[in-house]
């Protein structure tokens, strides 16, 4: 047989594997690493939620749903938005397959070979591959060294050709949160050079020193993205929604139709469930976990505290994230070198969302180890 017969499609030299994934990978090798990588939480679904997924399933809800969703779950998320936004009842909400999902729905609808997509550096490693996949120009702008956004280099990356302005709060990888001020800064550029925003908040209930703001109530012209798999640990699930501007909405779902199909049935019935369901006690939790984070690693590796998110990411000790990470997993503790998020290797990223005594152990042999 010839190997043509097997020929890849030329838009998948524009990916390459994970280096999360690689990692998560190796943590399946490993005995009982102290695994401080991989960015999902380590709580379970709540009781109440699980039992509402057993009772769909019992009850026979394992069929497709309408590709936009069950309307029990888009009902409520929309009461949510109107608490929050003060929204109107007939604003479109579209259920997706993780908030994963609904990146990908947005970026093929939205960007066209050659269109510009301007993001934070660093970045979430999806942000890039889906803009290439796209056939689009990835546009990071640096946000070195506090990680804070900076309006006029913001400015200085939009052209004629953006399409697209990401927006990350709190952040992945670096647990910053934006401030309120700065959010409006953004909006009235996007709003002065009629830019559309999408903002990624699959982290808005881990802000741990304020209340969260979304650039969605400052500006018009953004599609807002928010999930369930960190806020009540069910990243399995693959459970997101997604609003903003009619037209782009209406193309997603269709695209949904003919890609995801729809999210799974049993999980939006439960996800319903999911937003009635106090998770104060976790927040709490994570709060003590960024604490202990920032004191073993503040002064020592010159870590700024993060605001949000379950990550720090980690000045590595001589500049040299490659080589500081292959030290720590030589010696147990799994972690992410920064060149995954960024053209610089300069940091690494911790993620602490794990056991009060594996999180402990992995900080103090990283102490060690520099």
């Amino acid at each position: 047989m010839s190997k043509d017969c097997f020929a890849i499609a030329d838009r998948m030299r524009l990916l390459d594997a994970s280096g999360i994934r690689k990692v998560f990978d190796l943590a399946a090798k490993m005995t009982d690493p102290i695994n401080l990588s991989i960015g999902q939480p380590d709580f379970d679904v709540p009781e109440p939620v699980k039992d509402k997924a057993v009772e769909a399933i019992r009850a026979g809800l394992n069929q497709y749903t309408q590709t936009q969703g069950l309307a029990e779950l888009r009902r409520a998320v929309g009461a949510a938005c109107r608490q929050e936004f003060g929204w109107a009842d007939d604003r479109p909400y579209l259920i997706t397959s993780g908030v994963s999902g609904a990146l990908m729905l947005a970026l093929l609808t939205t960007v066209n070979p050659g269109d510009e997509v301007i993001f934070a550096d660093p970045y979430f490693v999806m942000y890039a591959h889906l803009t290439n996949l796209c056939g689009g120009a990835c546009v990071p702008v640096d946000t070195y060294p506090d990680f804070r956004p900076d309006i006029n280099r913001i400015a200085d990356a939009v052209t004629g050709r953006t399409r697209l302005l990401v927006i990350n709060s709190p952040a992945n990888p670096t647990g910053v949160v934006y401030t309120e001020r700065e959010l409006k800064d953004i909006a009235d550029l996007a709003a002065r050079r009629e830019l559309l925003v999408l903002s990624d908040e699959i982290y808005n209930f881990f802000c741990y020193d304020g209340p969260f703001s979304s650039i969605a109530s400052f500006h018009e012209n953004t599609l807002l993205m928010r999930g369930f798999s960190k806020t009540y640990g069910m990243p399995g699930w693959r459970m997101g929604w997604c609003t903003g501007p009619g037209k782009i909405i209406e193309k997603m779902t269709m695209l949904q139709q003919y890609s995801f199909v729809c999210a799974p049935s049993m999980a939006q019935a439960a996800s319903v469930v999911a937003l009635e369901t106090d998770m104060s006690d976790r927040l709490a939790a994570y709060t003590r976990k960024r604490d202990m984070v920032h004191a073993a690693l503040g002064e020592k590796f010159g870590l700024i505290k993060p605001g949000g998110a379950f990550y720090a990411f980690v000045p590595a000790p001589g500049g040299d994230a490659t080589a500081f990470v292959e030290k720590a997993i030589a010696n147990n503790v799994l972690i992410i070198p920064g060149k995954v998020f960024s053209p610089r290797d300069t940091h690494f990223r911790l993620s602490y969302a794990a056991g009060d005594e594996k999180l402990a152990r992995g900080l103090e042999i990283l102490r060690s180890l520099a």
